[in-house]
C-alpha cells in the first residue's frame, strides 16, 4: 500500500497494510462512520486536517451545562443543535470531516445533495470494528449504549459495511467509499484535503521551419 491513498472509488483495506494518509480533493465531504465504541471520534481527532463536526462535541457542551441531568431527556436537544450546526458548516463550504452515526441514511443522503449542489462531492469512510471490539471501546470511554440501541447500530453497520463492499457503482452523489478495519487504524496519521495533481504536460511537437521543409523537398527531388 503506499503511503497515500486518493480515494476515487471503492477501497477495501481488510487485509491490507492501511495507507499513512487519506488525500481527498479540496472543499469536499468526507463521512466518518462506523458501531458506538469503534473509534470514530478519536480517529477525527487523531488525523483529521480540517474542520470536524462531531456529535460527541455537542453531547459534551450540553453536559457542562446540565451537570446530573440523564442524557435521554436532553438528546433531542443535542441533535438539533448537532444537525444545525452541520448545516451551517456544509453551507459555509470548505473541507468538512462529519461524525456519523450510522443508523440515519437520511443525513447522509441530504450531505450528498447539498454537497452536489454546491459542486462539491461526498466521500464515505467506515471505520470497521468486530461488535466485541465496539463494546470494548465503550467500556474503555466510559459511556455505553444500550442493548436495543447498540443492536440497531449493528444493523445499520451491516447495511454501510455491504454497501461499501459491494461490486457496482456507488450510490448517487458518493464519490467514494473506503473500508478501514478498525485494527488497521493507528496506521493512519493524517486525512488531508489538498487539490487533486496536476497532469503532466505533454510537450508539443517542435514546428520545422518553412525553409528547412522546402530544402528537404529539394533534396529528395535530386
Amino acid at each position: 500500500m503506499p503511503p497515500q491513498l486518493r480515494p476515487h472509488t471503492r477501497h477495501d483495506l481488510t487485509g491490507r497494510p492501511a495507507p499513512a494518509r487519506l488525500a481527498y480533493p479540496a472543499d469536499d465531504v468526507l463521512v466518518v462512520s462506523g458501531l458506538p465504541g469503534s473509534g470514530k471520534s478519536t480517529l477525527m481527532r487523531r488525523c483529521a486536517r480540517a474542520r470536524v463536526i462531531d456529535s460527541q462535541h455537542t453531547r459534551a457542551r450540553f453536559a457542562r451545562a446540565l451537570p446530573g441531568v440523564p442524557y435521554a431527556l436532553y438528546r433531542p436537544l443535542v441533535r438539533l443543535a448537532h444537525y444545525l450546526r452541520l448545516r451551517a458548516a456544509v453551507r459555509a463550504g470548505g473541507p468538512l470531516v462529519v461524525h456519523d452515526c450510522g443508523t440515519l441514511p437520511w443525513v447522509r443522503r441530504a450531505l450528498a445533495r447539498a454537497t452536489a449542489r454546491q459542486g462539491r462531492r461526498l466521500h464515505l469512510l467506515l471505520l470497521d470494528a468486530t461488535p466485541a471490539q465496539a463494546a470494548d471501546g465503550q467500556r474503555r470511554r466510559g459511556r455505553r449504549v444500550s442493548r436495543y440501541a447498540f443492536a440497531r447500530h449493528r444493523r445499520s453497520a451491516a447495511a454501510l459495511r455491504a454497501l461499501v463492499t459491494a461490486a457496482g457503482p456507488l450510490p448517487p452523489g458518493v464519490a467514494s467509499a473506503v473500508l478501514l478495519p478498525r485494527t488497521a487504524a493507528p496506521r493512519l496519521s493524517a486525512i488531508e484535503f489538498t487539490p487533486a495533481p496536476a497532469p503532466v504536460p505533454v510537450p508539443a511537437p517542435v514546428p520545422v521551419p518553412v525553409q528547412a521543409r522546402v530544402t528537404d523537398c529539394a533534396t529528395h527531388a535530386t
